[in-house]
């Protein structure tokens, strides 16, 4: 098994890292340098997370074999299980214990060392240079690769400026003591040791909302109620970040009309027009085409150069965020109306739940064979809360065993970090699974704890991942950059809480090859001997704070509309979103409705070829509903009353958004009464 676990480990994460980036990226649409480097980004990223216990039962395992060499020095401790019969014959009375047994994880000699180098310096490389130039080039709203460059260099000035003060300033802080030589080595360590107090700066703010937030979320997530409350605000909200995006989107649509109608085809600045147009929608692209082809001698004014460059950004954000709002928009309401549903078969006699509205997915073999409606029923209605409860429990365990280890770890003697307590008791009995499990089980909850929050974390709309394959392309790389600055003081941390960090725990034993890497950090002693030790205690502070709200109620007396239970803000929004709900299973009914009637129009007249009579008393049924201009579509009957020969109009199916409204507007600008006609249209046939 030398050498197996890690390729192994290697191809998982790998897929891993792909599955996401499709989920949250768009694999066809963006560039492809983008996508390399946020795949990268977050592919090294989830490597150190899980070869890391491969390094600590490799380190544990190497450690045994040193401590049996010093108390038996002519003994050369065997990797296998058995020792060589050329061994066992030079030294008869003296047996290599058991306990040193080879891992079946175990990494061969030179192979982490090299591997670490290469993963952490190249994360490295892409989270301080290369990630932030691409950003800028990505959202660059120049004609040409030449003018993205530029900008991105121009934006980045003042960033990389920024660092490379602080860098100095570290440096001329080592310089000021004269009994350190600054070497190569040496300079790497600053630099590593700076990269790493940015991160664990932010790490500790992360983590501790991430350590209560997530067992609360499971916990009242087995509340139905809890969380179609939180859906309907959630719907509220999204409602008018809808609206605000489709205004925009308008707003920027008729500036983008102004300079096609203004800059005509034998213009230099035309080639830049049309790369506008290219990134507009559809409908929009045909409604210019119409107005050009209309349009008078008016001549407007010219745009320039650095015009049209800046409504080229305006126009990829605002299409972008136009996309994402519809996207979200309708996943809230499957959202809901699946809510809903539960509610309503939590109360019924059948032990099946029935949808509302079914989608396509829900007619795949799993929903037929597996995941039947009986089974959702069960568990949707039975074993949902308590399963969600149990897990709530357990994380909230987890929670706790961490913060009180991040409080604890510095104390040696005796032991008080939990984590520590767990690793050695395995140590002493050489298990080596039972390290590697404790190891993956507890770094991967800070490493949820922590990542989670990145991706639920949302700062305005410059930052927002979106998944369904709406995450833009500066919203991809800012989270690379995140998860490549927050995983290596991460892991140290980690190590620092198993005791296995000599700069925390002053242990004079073998320090995993993660550790060495990093370098020693008693050249900075007061980072080492303080800010590493005493900063992490912030956290409990921050887990207080999030579990009493303090930060959603800051923000929400900002303006920024946080989910309260006891706000009265909060219950005006979920109203809001109640009704808005109601009003959107209306619509989606009447047009399952009106398709259903479709259906059976044409299973009764539309196949076989009916008479003339049926074809002159029934207007033509149109299928084609995608145009960007709102059209009423309508199919009129007749019928006759017992009372008279009255003959009345009924609409089979409206379109249109404006529900309550008497009248309706048709495609040639001709306004269709809904009251009934003072006469008969089909008083001649």
């Amino acid at each position: 098994m030398s050498g197996a676990a890690l390729a192994v480990v290697v191809v998982v994460v790998f897929l891993l890292a792909l599955y996401l980036l499709q989920r949250y990226g768009d694999l066809r649409k963006q560039q492809r340098m983008v996508l390399l480097g946020t795949l990268l980004s977050w592919y090294l990223c989830f490597l150190i997370v899980f070869i890391l216990p491969l390094d600590v039962s490799t380190t544990i395992y190497k450690q045994c074999v040193l401590d049996n060499t010093h108390h038996s020095p002519p003994v050369t401790p065997a990797r296998g299980a058995n020792q060589t019969e050329a061994s066992s014959s030079l030294y008869p009375s003296i047996s290599v214990p058991k306990a040193c047994e080879e891992p079946w994880s175990y990494i061969p000699d030179g192979v982490l060392p090299v591997f670490w180098r290469v993963v952490y310096w190249t994360s490295q490389f892409l989270t301080w240079l290369l990630l932030p130039f691409m950003q800028s080039y990505a959202r660059s709203g120049a004609f040409s690769r030449v003018g993205k460059i530029k900008t991105a260099l121009i934006e980045n000035a003042i960033y990389y400026g920024t660092y490379l003060l602080i860098f100095i300033s570290l440096l001329l802080y080592v310089a000021a003591h004269p009994q350190w030589k600054l070497t190569w080595t040496e300079l790497q360590t600053i630099g590593i040791t700076a990269a790493n107090t940015w991160g664990l700066f932010l790490l500790v703010l992360l983590l501790g909302y991430g350590l209560v937030e997530i067992p609360r979320s499971y916990w009242l997530s087995s509340s139905h109620g809890y969380l179609l409350a939180k859906t309907y605000f959630k719907v509220a909200k999204m409602a008018t970040e809808k609206a605000a995006a489709e205004e925009n989107l308008a707003n920027v649509m008729e500036e983008v009309a102004a300079v096609h109608e203004a800059v005509r085809y034998n213009h230099s600045l035309r080639k830049c027009v049309d790369t506008i147009l290219t990134k507009c929608p559809t409908e929009y692209q045909e409604e210019m085409g119409r107005n050009v082809e209309s349009a008078g001698e008016e001549q407007n004014v010219l745009p320039t150069k650095r015009g049209l460059v800046k409504l080229h950004k305006k126009v990829i954000s605002a299409v972008q965020r136009h996309s994402q709002t519809q996207v979200q928009w309708s996943i809230l309401l499957d959202q809901a109306f699946h809510l809903e549903d539960v509610a309503k078969s939590q109360s019924s006699p059948v032990r099946h739940l029935v949808h509302s509205f079914p989608s396509a997915h829900q007619h795949g073999w799993i929903r037929r064979f597996i995941y039947t409606p009986a089974v959702e029923w069960y568990w949707e209605c039975v074993l949902r809360q308590g399963f969600y409860r149990l897990l709530a429990v357990l994380l909230c365990l987890l929670s706790a065993a961490v913060v009180w280890s991040e409080c604890t770890f510095f104390s040696t003697h005796p032991v008080l970090s939990l984590f520590a307590v767990f690793i050695q008791m395995a140590e002493k009995q050489y298990n080596y699974i039972c390290i590697e499990m404790a190891c993956f089980i507890s770094i991967l909850f800070l490493c949820v704890c922590v990542y989670s929050t990145v991706f639920r974390i949302r700062v305005f709309n410059y930052y927002n991942l979106v998944p369904h394959h709406q995450t833009d392309a500066y919203s991809l790389q800012f989270s690379g950059m995140l998860f490549c600055r927050l995983t290596p003081p991460l892991c140290l941390n980690f190590l620092g809480l198993i005791h296995m960090d000599s700069a925390i725990s002053h242990q004079d034993r073998i320090q995993t090859s993660y550790t060495s890497i990093m370098g020693s950090m008693h050249l900075l002693s007061f980072i080492s001997d303080g800010f590493y030790i005493y900063y992490p205690m912030l956290i409990l502070l921050l887990c207080f704070a999030t579990f009493y709200n303090l930060g959603s109620r800051c923000l929400n007396l900002l303006g920024f509309h946080q989910y309260i239970t006891d706000d009265d803000l909060t219950s005006d929004l979920v109203d809001e979103g109640r009704e808005l709900i109601r009003r959107e299973r209306r619509k989606r009914q009447k047009a399952e409705d009106g398709g259903n009637r479709r259906w059976a129009w044409r299973e009764r007249y539309g196949v076989s070829g009916t008479t003339g009579r049926s074809r002159a008393g029934y207007s033509e049924l149109k299928d084609n509903q995608d145009s960007p201009v709102t059209e009423i579509k309508e199919s009129v009957i007749t019928f006759t009353r017992r009372d008279g020969e009255e003959q009345h109009t009924r609409l089979l199916q409206d379109n249109s958004s404006d529900e309550g409204s008497p009248n309706r507007r048709s495609t040639g600008g001709r306004y269709l009464s809904l009251s009934p006609p003072r006469m008969g249209i089909f008083d001649d046939v």
